[in-house]
């Protein structure tokens, strides 16, 4: 079911007035509700995933039990191991079977000793990444003792499985979300409303922005070969913003939904697109999957300690995991490499802790160094998404290709474009709302999100006037419905 859908327009209304008119007498009936609807929502998609869905969280819960309660170092850390196999194991059929099979195959075939594979027809479930590392960051806390477990098996399997952030995060930790579920929860008309004008950013960044930059980015980059420099350097720029707008419109729409039923999610971005360095760009990107591969991966590895050799090569091995997690593609795996060698300087020159506070904070406009600073760091990464959003690494290197040498043709060429299905109008429609969306963030860029209102400063004409306005754009020039990029990781 996606938030962009008429079937999901139906489904929230309708577990919402549930929620507070018959399930509100206490907290248990209000998980049960959750439960359930978290489970309607994730069938949508294919009831058969349902069960690896139940057996994961059930898993976890008992695993959680079991390791928590067992002194002995030795027992506790079999036990973990086992939920590390288990938990990962799930993850990587699913996801790489095919992938490895491929790889293995190739790899005898370049030596000259050709064998036949086995691929399997498998289908990867939605959400399988994000609700994966979620249990699996529950078992190791337990592990390290920085948490106790639950008895209560439907307030876990609510926690694993609620709705708005089950397919696509945030990657909420067990420390922040699930004591929400041993309580009940009261409605507070100021965060139902706060909410509704996140979810309603959020539509505006998905399906004004990202679905609209879609019709212009996809023919750009499935005929490399036909345009110029200029245009593969225009539909890079513009899936940089898509991106971008797509995934922090689903956080913005998870987040806001969350709060109508008083639970808070934490903030999954932070305006990275105004990032001055690229450590400021990755600590305010993905915020929930950047943070659990430091805690869970990077740090255990020995982070920042020791020798400047020990900090390049675990900087390194964390944005290769961190690629591969998006993706079976080798394509995933280079586009990781590339980031951590743009990272780790200033990891090794101790800058990465730079550009704490809001760019230009108490500022209208940025000066000249900051604007130079963000155009740097937005196109180093939006070099490095021609890995992310390439087919295979022939495809990424007929984009590099076809940037250095059309270098001549450097103007958009109308006829080409409109071979495509692209118009001159397209994209200076396109360009319009990216300009709406960066005003409206940048005049926010230290609050929570893009709509964020503070009541007692803003009269009720321009708050109902903007939401208004936002809301025809949206029905107006809304493009079209296109699932959400991150779905497919």
């Amino acid at each position: 079911m996606l938030f962009n859908s008429i079937d999901f327009a139906f489904f929230l209304p309708i577990v919402f007035l549930i929620y507070w008119f018959v399930a509100n007498k206490s907290f248990r009936y209000q998980n049960l509700l959750l439960l359930i609807a978290s489970y309607i929502f994730y069938g949508w998609w294919d009831w058969r995933f349902l069960s690896l869905l139940f057996f994961s969280s059930a898993f976890n819960y008992f695993i959680g039990l079991y390791v928590y309660k067992h002194n002995p170092m030795k027992v506790r850390r079999f036990i973990l191991l086992m939920s590390i196999i288990i938990n990962v194991g799930l993850l990587g059929f699913f996801k790489y079977y095919n992938f490895f099979v491929d790889s293995f195959v190739n790899v005898f075939t370049f030596f000259g000793h050709p064998i036949g594979k086995r691929n399997l027809n498998i289908i990867l479930p939605v959400g399988i990444s994000f609700y994966t590392f979620q249990t699996l960051s529950y078992s190791i806390d337990l592990y390290r003792r920085t948490l106790k477990p639950t008895k209560d098996i439907v307030a876990f399997l609510a926690f694993v499985s609620f709705f708005p952030q089950l397919l696509a995060g945030p990657i909420e930790r067990a420390v922040n979300l699930l004591p929400q579920f041993y309580k009940k929860r009261y409605f507070t008309y100021s965060l139902a409303v706060d909410g509704c004008r996140q979810m309603l950013w959020g539509l505006f960044k998905k399906v004004v922005v990202a679905d609209n930059l879609n019709k212009i980015v996809d023919p750009i980059f499935e005929n490399t070969t036909e345009f110029s420099s200029y245009t593969l350097l225009l539909g890079l720029a513009l899936f940089s913003v898509q991106i971008y707008a797509d995934f922090s419109g689903y956080s913005d729409i998870a987040i806001g939904t969350s709060r109508l039923f008083g639970i808070n999610l934490r903030a999954n971005f932070k305006y990275p697109l105004f990032a001055r360095s690229i450590g400021e760009r990755w600590r305010n990107w993905h915020i929930s999957l950047s943070t659990w591969f430091r805690d869970y991966i990077y740090i255990p590895m020995g982070g920042s300690r020791g020798t400047k050799w020990n900090k390049f090569k675990n900087v390194l091995i964390l944005f290769t995991i961190s690629g591969f997690w998006h993706g079976a593609n080798w394509t995933y795996v280079l586009w990781g490499l590339a980031n951590g060698l743009l990272f780790a300087p200033s990891m090794l020159l101790n800058k990465n802790r730079t550009y704490l506070k809001p760019i230009s904070k108490n500022k209208l406009f940025p000066d000249i160094k900051e604007l130079m600073q963000m155009f740097t760091t937005f196109w180093l990464i939006a070099f490095t998404y021609i890995f992310f959003r390439a087919d295979n690494i022939q495809h990424t290197k007929r984009y590099f290709t076809g940037i250095i040498e059309n270098l001549s043709l450097n103007t958009v060429n109308d006829a080409i474009l409109k071979q495509y299905f692209i118009s001159m109008q397209d994209i200076y429609r396109a360009a319009l709302f990216v300009i709406l969306m960066f005003f409206v963030e940048w005049i926010n860029r230290d609050k929570e999100h893009g709509l964020f209102f503070n009541e007692n400063n803003r009269h009720p004409l321009f708050r109902w006037g903007t939401y208004i306005v936002i809301t025809f754009i949206i029905f107006w020039w809304a493009g079209d419905q296109e699932t959400f990029i991150y779905f497919q990781f």
